[in-house]
Formats: C-alpha cells, sequence, structure tokens
C-alpha cells in the first residue's frame, strides 16, 4: 500500500512581528501587506487568541504615525467615532456579529489612495492589552490606454500613449507585435486632485519597423502598450495606424491567416513530463492533458516529481530564445498555468510568485483570476478564456499570458532576469476532474504567399 506523505499546508500564516503576547489573549494579524483595490471595499483581518469573545473589550484602529490616528473606535459596547479621522466618517465598520468569536477586523469600504499605511488594532481588558500592525497597500487600475497619432516626426510615425487614475505610479512600455521593446522618450507623469497618477509616453517608429510586421491587417499596423504597476500589474492595449497595402483586397482570407499565424515562429510541442506529475495527477497517454484524480497513485518518489502542490512540468525546458504554447481551459473553474525554473522546490510547499521560482496565472472558485506576483494581483477580465496562450523571452526577462480567441493581452511578467532552465508549468486544479489540454504546435500552411 503506497503511504501518502504528508505536507504541513498553512492556511494563514501569522508574522511573529505581529503577535504581542500577554495573559489572557494574543491579537493576531496577517503576515503579509493587505493589498485593496481603489473605490472596492477591504477587511484589515484583527482576531484574538483564543476565540475569546470582544464584546465587552475597547477595540481600537489607529492609523500610525498621524497626529490624529483614530479611524474606529469601539467601546462600552458600541462605536465611538466623534473624533475619527473625517475622511473615514462612514467608511468603517466592525462585525458585530463575530465580535464574540474574537474576530475585531475591521471592514473599510470604498478604498482610498489616502488609506494607504500601516494601521494599528488595538484591544485592551480591564486587565490586559494586545495589538499588531497591518500595511495596507491601495491599488488603482486606470483607464484604458488612449493612443494619439501626431503625424510624421523624424522621419517615422510619432505616437503618444495616456492613461489616467493609476496607483502606484506605473511604468509605461512600448512594444512591437512581437513583443520586443521599442526605444521611446521618458515618461511624462503628472497627479490628479485624488493622488493617481497620469502618465505618457511618446514613440516614434520608423517605416523599417512598420513595414516588419507580417500580420498586418490590411491599412493597419498593431502594436501592443502595456502598462505595469510597481507589484507588475499590466494591461495592455492596441492601436491602429492606417498603411496602404496591396493586399486589400483579400481582406478576408488575410484575417483567418493572421489569427493562425499568431505567434507561430516561436510556437514550440510541449508534452507533460510523467516523472515530475504529482501522484495524484492523471496523465494522457499522449502526454498532452493532465486532470486531477480521485486516488494517490504509487510512483517512485524520484528527485523530479511534486510531493505537495498538484503539479507537473513540460518535457523539454529551454534556457535561451522565444517560446510560445498553448492551454486549453475551457469551463474549468480552477487552473494555473506559466513556466517555473528549473530549480523549483519539488518535495515541498514553495510561494507561488517569482520569488519561488515560478511566473504564473491563476483562476480559483470560477471567477478569481490573478497574477501571481507578491502579493497577488487581481485580472478584471471581461471574457473568460478558454484557452491560454504563453509567451515566453527568455533574454528580455518576459513572460506573457494571451486569450487566444480574441488575441487579448491577460498579463506580462516583466524585468525579470532568468538564469536557469524553465519549464512549462500546469496545476489542473481540484474542483472538477476536466483535464488541462495541450494544443499541438501545427504551423499551418501560408495561404498568402503561395
Amino acid at each position: 500500500m503506497a503511504v501518502i506523505p504528508s505536507c504541513n499546508l498553512l492556511t494563514l500564516n501569522y508574522s511573529i512581528e505581529n503577535i504581542q503576547l500577554y495573559k489572557d489573549f494574543e491579537v493576531l494579524g496577517p503576515a503579509q501587506p493587505v493589498v485593496a483595490v481603489a473605490g472596492e471595499d477591504v477587511v484589515l483581518p484583527c482576531y484574538l487568541k483564543p476565540n475569546i469573545s470582544a464584546v465587552d473589550l475597547h477595540i481600537e484602529w489607529l492609523r500610525v504615525q498621524t497626529e490624529d490616528p483614530l479611524v474606529h473606535l469601539y467601546r462600552d459596547h458600541q462605536d465611538r467615532n466623534e473624533n475619527q479621522i473625517p475622511s473615514y466618517r462612514g467608511r468603517t465598520s466592525l462585525f458585530p456579529e463575530q465580535l464574540r468569536s474574537g474576530n475585531v477586523s475591521l471592514k473599510l469600504r470604498n478604498a482610498q489612495v489616502s488609506d494607504n499605511g500601516e494601521y494599528k488594532c488595538f484591544v485592551e481588558s480591564q486587565k490586559w492589552y494586545g495589538d499588531c500592525f497591518i500595511h495596507v497597500h491601495i491599488k488603482a487600475v486606470g483607464t484604458h490606454p488612449v493612443i494619439s497619432n501626431e503625424g510624421y516626426k523624424e522621419g517615422g510615425i510619432s505616437l503618444v500613449c495616456e492613461s489616467k487614475g493609476w496607483y502606484p505610479q506605473p511604468e509605461v512600455l512600448w512594444m512591437d507585435s512581437e513583443g520586443h521593446s521599442l526605444p521611446a522618450g521618458q515618461t511624462e507623469t503628472h497627479t490628479d486632485s485624488m493622488g493617481l497618477f497620469i502618465v505618457r509616453r511618446h514613440v516614434i517608429v520608423q517605416k523599417a519597423e512598420i513595414e516588419m510586421f507580417h500580420c498586418a491587417h490590411p491599412w493597419k499596423v498593431t502594436f501592443a502598450v502595456i502598462f505595469s504597476l510597481a507589484a507588475v500589474a499590466v494591461i495592455g492595449c492596441i492601436v491602429l495606424i492606417q498603411r496602404f497595402s496591396k493586399l486589400r483586397r483579400k481582406r478576408g482570407i488575410f484575417k483567418s491567416y493572421c489569427s493562425h499565424l499568431w505567434f507561430s515562429e516561436f510556437k514550440i510541442d510541449v508534452t507533460l513530463d510523467p516523472d515530475t506529475a504529482h501522484p495524484e495527477l492523471i496523465l494522457s497517454e499522449d502526454r498532452k492533458q493532465a486532470r486531477h484524480g480521485d486516488t494517490w497513485q504509487d510512483l517512485p518518489d524520484n528527485p523530479e516529481r511534486f510531493k505537495c502542490w498538484i503539479s507537473a512540468l513540460g518535457k523539454e525546458g529551454f534556457s535561451s530564445g522565444r517560446r510560445y504554447w498553448e492551454v486549453q481551459v475551457g469551463d474549468k473553474t480552477d487552473w494555473t498555468l506559466g513556466v517555473a525554473r528549473e530549480s523549483i522546490n519539488r518535495k515541498g510547499y514553495f510561494p507561488l510568485n517569482p520569488s519561488g521560482g515560478l511566473w504564473a496565472i491563476r483562476l480559483w472558485n470560477g471567477n478569481d483570476y490573478k497574477a501571481l506576483t507578491d502579493p497577488p494581483v487581481s485580472l478584471n477580465l471581461s471574457v473568460k478564456p478558454r484557452k491560454v496562450g504563453v509567451y515566453v523571452d527568455y533574454e528580455e526577462g518576459q513572460v506573457s499570458f494571451y486569450s487566444v480567441k480574441d488575441k487579448s493581452h491577460i498579463y506580462t511578467f516583466t524585468g525579470y532576469k532568468f538564469t536557469e532552465e524553465l519549464y512549462p508549468y500546469f496545476w489542473p486544479g481540484f474542483q472538477n476532474s476536466t483535464p488541462l489540454i495541450i494544443s499541438p504546435a501545427l504551423v499551418p500552411r501560408d495561404p498568402i504567399w503561395d
């Protein structure tokens, strides 16, 4: 009988620095910063250990290092916010029905950029007290980039890209249709009355760069414009430029051709490596599909095999150049896709982010899309992707994800320096048994140039 190894997965980590121990209770807060999106509600978690009732206790939420720090006060069984910081009025509340179980968390409605900073949760009884500190990071995702054509300049077409409403300050990156960075001017940065960033950046596209795009729609050239937050949050934008084409009469054929040719130059044939597959994964005979099984298989505990995360890697790794592959996710409600470095921890739980050797995006609970940065970044996708394309540029330190059906950009990790082999990474989830399916790397015969 196979022995199933145990792996201790902590569902909630508490920082030792965030715990103050007293005779009656401890006050516990999260080890990691709380990330909130401007305009949305956020909960600042804080709990008592043991789970004694907080109904009769004195609870204060404070802003650290401010002259008038009161964010929320609970005393004598009721909220007393007469001296509350004005910007928090009407936006804070505890969870009255959960006070008896020791939950003293604060709900903050309509998060604002000014809420960014460090908070203190202070709880006091008649004899004992405790506190913990919580860092809150506010993120604001700005408007879709607006691209303007400023006409001919310095032998090319001058373009300017502008977006508003970002926090923290984003980086603006111009890229061509193959994902290569284009030389551009300095980013112009301003702030509005709410403290949100407005960014603009110019680029001059030379004639040679325009003509290099073999997949241009008649009269149009497509450029991807990527904005990335300090937390590496990225959005995409498409700008269309008029150009003449002798292929205008073949519009229908050209559109079909482009949809197949997209990234075909870099497509690779990916198969799953059974020696890396967790014992609860079921792989198809052709090594193109992976799903979560119901039983633990009696497989050799070789060094390459994942022991805790229910994952598998692609068979072939790479340490240079550009690669692209596609994975059908269909109607699955949870999955993780990306690339992992060769030295990723196969025998224990590792951080699901680049510090742990993973560059990936994830779907959880059917509609919770995240880029697995540190901390994770929520992705607001208007259309649920059924097939995901993964593009890696090793030398540029870039990993990008796309929705294959509409060719829309999902997210890009950029600015990394890869130093070892990378392998395609797959986690098919366990909420249903539908497999992840790797698409074959078939490059179609060219219908235009024959």
